[in-house]
């Protein structure tokens, strides 16, 4: 029997293509539609620059092939990899603008405020969407719960977990910095393309050329893997600084005791199929709280 479509399907797949036809107009890849099958996208046209969003507004030409692509089934092996996203009745848009690169914007220029001022911290926070509201993302539906804690505060102000969380952040940070040389940072920081899209990372370092981050999270039970709202905060926070991948580090603890004299960590790479998403989602708080 074929799944049902919801229209938070829908809305979510249509987040996924928009982020996954960009590049693909960028690098003059042809994409085909079907009316039986829906639209398949293949995983090389993950990554994507806001630019090629801005071209998609502005006009486009469609074009469509009842045939599937058969090199593109002979790659996939006729599987459908979890990256690859389908949207039903999918057309596919061909900008008419030309598209370009530009030199991004240097991170540090991007700083909003530091924790160190946390008044200015908080008023800057509550602009707009960070990587703590986007770790409730996990779907269109919960949009609506982070827009009404936008609007009227949260009813949770911290307990003793969160309170040994902070207490134990300075500690492992030096130990991050002695082993990875990933300098601590409270600093607040916009997106390059959206000053509204915040974040404020553990730990940063510059090294080849290529930014990474840091991530510290304290945890009573132990992980076989970082819970999915975590990885979430740590995407936003790659697509928010420009970075390539981020050491998430985690210490377990027993009564507020840790249990290993040292903490775990795991580096994640930077997924712009997730990103995309979760800028999607974040966009549509942002035009509830506009009332739009």
């Amino acid at each position: 029997m074929a799944r049902s479509t919801t229209s938070d399907d829908a809305d979510v797949y249509f987040i996924h293509l928009r982020g996954l036809l960009a590049t693909a107009i960028l690098r003059g890849e042809p994409l085909q539609a079907h009316q039986t099958s829906g639209l398949w996208l293949r995983p090389s046209y993950a990554a994507v620059s806001a630019r090629a969003n801005c071209a998609l507004e502005h006009g486009a030409t469609v074009i469509s092939d009842r045939r599937r692509d058969a090199s593109a089934d002979a790659r996939l092996g006729h599987r459908k990899p979890p990256h690859v996203r389908r949207v039903q009745n999918g057309w596919v848009p061909q900008p008419t603008l030309p598209l370009w690169d530009e030199p991004r914007t240097d991170h540090r220029a991007r700083i909003v405020a530091s924790a160190s001022d946390r008044v200015a911290w908080l008023r800057a926070r509550a602009a707009g969407v960070t990587a703590t509201d986007v770790a409730k993302l996990a779907s269109l539906r919960a949009v609506g719960a982070v827009v009404n804690e936008k609007r009227y505060g949260s009813s949770f102000s911290g307990n003793r977990y969160t309170d040994h969380g902070r207490s134990r952040e300075p500690e492992l940070a030096r130990w991050v910095k002695g082993v990875y040389g990933i300098e601590p940072s409270s600093d607040l920081f916009h997106a390059e393309a959206n000053r509204q899209h915040l974040a404020t990372p553990d730990g940063i370092r510059l090294r080849d050329g290529r930014l990474e981050l840091a991530e510290i999270k304290t945890t009573t039970k132990p992980w076989r893997s970082i819970p999915r709202s975590y990885l979430r905060q740590v995407w936003w926070q790659q697509y928010v600084l420009g970075a390539e991948r981020t050491l998430v580090v985690w210490e377990q603890h027993v009564d507020f005791v840790p249990v290993d004299d040292e903490p775990l960590c795991r580096w994640v790479d930077r997924d712009d199929n997730e990103i995309h998403t979760l800028v999607g989602l974040a966009d549509r708080v942002l035009d509830l709280i506009r009332g739009r």
